[in-house]
């Protein structure tokens, strides 16, 4: 299997927790951070600009994706403006469409093209993908995050998919595509295989890093002992059958 340290594909933690974006800062293996509005609400989160503000005293160099939240195009926009402004290594996450469906595309370019790294975000197939990336400036980085995840838990196979989204990038070389919203730390290599420059992962995946190649062996082992103490430890007993 191919080693941690030959991967290609960039790993950026994903999270909103500020101790464990901290830890994960200390790891030279994650290349940047995203977050999102939910991940923020998840951990009780109130104050959007003072979160982002700490976690870019703890992320001063590498990149770091925030999330618009306005839904209508002019909000978006002074929004994204404003996030962008927080620091050199901020990307600005862009839903692709707004909650009624909208594509967001003509925000997309005005963006692109007065140079705010875009981060795209929410996108599902192939198509979306293909009218982003007619969007781009070809003269200014950007992000196209397709949640391969979600679109496993179709039932779909999201290899072929984000194999077809590496090739349409190629007409923008460099915007940089995301495989987003894994399930399981395979995926970082399902990433690193077809050719996707980024994988966003959150920390409960990350932490599974230091299995990559154990002996099945010892894993099993361990799994064994694992079950044994915890049945010792909560005290389960069965009662003899009666005679």
């Amino acid at each position: 299997m191919t080693k941690l340290s030959d991967l290609k594909v960039k790993i950026f933690a994903d999270g909103a927790d500020l101790d464990g974006i901290s830890a994960m800062y200390a790891n030279p293996l994650i290349k940047g951070f995203t977050t999102n509005p939910t991940l923020m609400r998840k951990v009780g989160i109130s104050d959007y600009e003072a979160f982002a503000r700490s976690v870019l005293d703890v992320v001063p160099d590498r990149p770091v994706s925030f999330e618009v939240f306005a839904d209508e195009p002019g909000e978006m926009e002074r929004q994204a403006l404003e996030i962008a402004s927080w620091g050199a290594n901020v990307n600005v996450k862009i839903p692709v469409t707004n909650t009624l469906g909208e594509f967001s595309g003509n925000l997309i370019e005005r963006l692109s093209k007065a140079g705010v790294i875009v981060n795209v975000t929410a996108i599902m197939t192939l198509g979306q993908v293909n009218r982003v990336v007619d969007c781009l400036a070809a003269d200014t980085p950007a992000l196209v995050s397709v949640f391969a995840g979600r679109i496993a838990d179709t039932g779909r196979d999201p290899i072929p998919v984000m194999r077809d989204c590496v090739a349409a990038l190629e007409r923008k070389p460099l915007s940089e595509l995301i495989w987003a919203s894994p399930r399981e730390l395979l995926n970082i290599f399902h990433a690193d295989q077809v050719g996707c420059q980024v994988i966003t992962v959150t920390n409960d995946v990350l932490n599974k890093l230091p299995t990559i190649g154990k002996d099945l062996d010892e894993y099993s082992l361990d799994t064994v002992k694992m079950f044994h103490t915890d049945a010792a430890s909560a005290g389960f007993s069965i009662s003899p059958a009666a005679s």
